[in-house]
């Protein structure tokens, strides 16, 4: 017959087996936290860039439709749907650097670093200043 019963080394052993396989879930808890965090990041980087995208095509397909809609319509039915496209082209920039500014509720601390908001700021600024250049254009200028 063995002895079924822990001798205090054995218990000592035992809670240390513990503790350290504690530590180590803790320690591989907090890496998936913070890789998970690091996703969230990139993740907000590619919304931000579909919405350029978005508003870029917007922006080429109301300046397109003007022109080639204007032989085929009247021609202030291509003026209005060329400013609608236009429009939404600035407004996709607007709400790609609110969305990237303001994702909702933060994180945890990421490894990687953000977008600077001056960038972002100064990059859709311009983009919303030459989609208000085309809509201008598109009812101003007779070709």
């Amino acid at each position: 017959m063995t002895d079924t019963r822990k001798t205090p080394a054995r218990l000592a052993e035992s809670a240390s087996k513990l503790k350290q396989s504690a530590i180590r879930q803790t320690d591989s808890a907090d890496r998936r936290t913070q890789l998970a965090a690091d996703r969230t990041i990139f993740a907000a980087e590619r919304t931000y860039a579909a919405w350029i995208r978005t508003g870029l095509s917007a922006l080429a397909a109301g300046v397109g439709a003007k022109a080639l809609l204007e032989d085929v319509v009247h021609p202030s039915l291509a003026s209005a749907t060329g400013s609608v496209l236009i429009l939404f082209s600035a407004f996709c920039f607007f709400a790609g650097v609110w969305r990237e500014l303001d994702p909702g509720a933060p994180p945890p601390r990421p490894d990687i670093r953000r977008l600077p908001p001056w960038l972002l700021i100064g990059v859709n600024g311009f983009l919303v200043l030459v989609s208000l250049a085309a809509l201008v254009g598109i009812w101003v200028v007779r070709v």
